[in-house]
């Protein structure tokens, strides 16, 4: 039995279907017989780029709010690494925020 991860990761709205379609792809979200499996909600997403960034969005120095969701799935320890460059490859922000822990789930 291998090991769950959760991963979450916030994306902005124009994006949010390729950045699912990318990482169930590459293996996230499989629940038995059941692929792309995620959970969504929308929500703002706040950032102020610094000085040597390069935003996708926002102008440096300046606080920007952008519509975002907030994507949830579970990913195979065996495929978490595939996963997390599926998700870098697919998300259009220079450095985007996501995060991923072991969780207990009935396999």
């Amino acid at each position: 039995m291998s090991q769950l991860h959760a991963l979450v990761v916030y994306v902005p709205e124009s994006h949010a279907e390729a950045l699912m379609a990318a990482v169930g792809d590459a293996g996230a979200g499989r629940l038995g017989h059941y692929s792309h499996c995620s959970f969504t909600s929308p929500g703002t997403g706040r950032f102020t780029p610094l000085s040597g960034s390069r935003p996708f969005l926002g102008t440096e120095g300046v606080q920007e709010m952008v519509p975002e969701h907030r994507i949830e799935c579970v990913v195979d320890d065996a495929v978490l690494d595939a996963v997390v460059r599926a998700l870098r490859a697919a998300h259009p922000y220079e450095e985007p925020a996501f995060m991923t822990w072991p969780v207990n789930g009935h396999r």
